[in-house]
């Protein structure tokens, strides 16, 4: 069992940047492949990064790619994303999400058994 708690959510300007954390609780966090995910209302959760057990593979969503960086740090359990040029169509409501290490960081929800709660961001323009 993992638990996960996010934080790091907020408001911000159009450009600005935010960065989220979440910590997972538990010892094996190691073997856990690591996602984030963002939903707005009326729309299915999207995958935005994920990061492979070791730190050494990462996969992007298109519309973040070069804007956003997912990191972890293993000795802390938790996992980052920085989050710089936000734009308007980025406010959402961001997860964590984990999931046994795969051979390749997993871009779909369905392949994470265990979420965040969730936090929201807002950018303005």
């Amino acid at each position: 069992q993992v638990q996960l708690v996010e934080s790091g959510g907020g408001l911000v300007q159009a450009g600005g940047s935010l960065r989220h954390s979440c910590a997972a609780s538990g010892r094996t966090f190691s073997s856990y492949d690591m996602g984030w995910f963002r939903q707005t209302p009326g729309k299915e959760r999207a995958f935005v990064a994920a990061i492979d057990w070791s730190g050494g593979s990462t996969t992007y969503a298109y519309s973040v790619k070069g804007r956003f960086t997912i990191s972890r740090d293993n000795a802390k359990n938790t996992v980052y994303l920085q989050m710089n040029t936000l734009k308007p169509e980025d406010t959402a409501l961001y997860y964590c999400a984990a999931t046994l290490a795969r051979d390749r960081p997993a871009s779909r929800s369905i392949f994470y058994a265990y979420w965040g709660q969730g936090t929201q961001v807002t950018v303005s323009s």
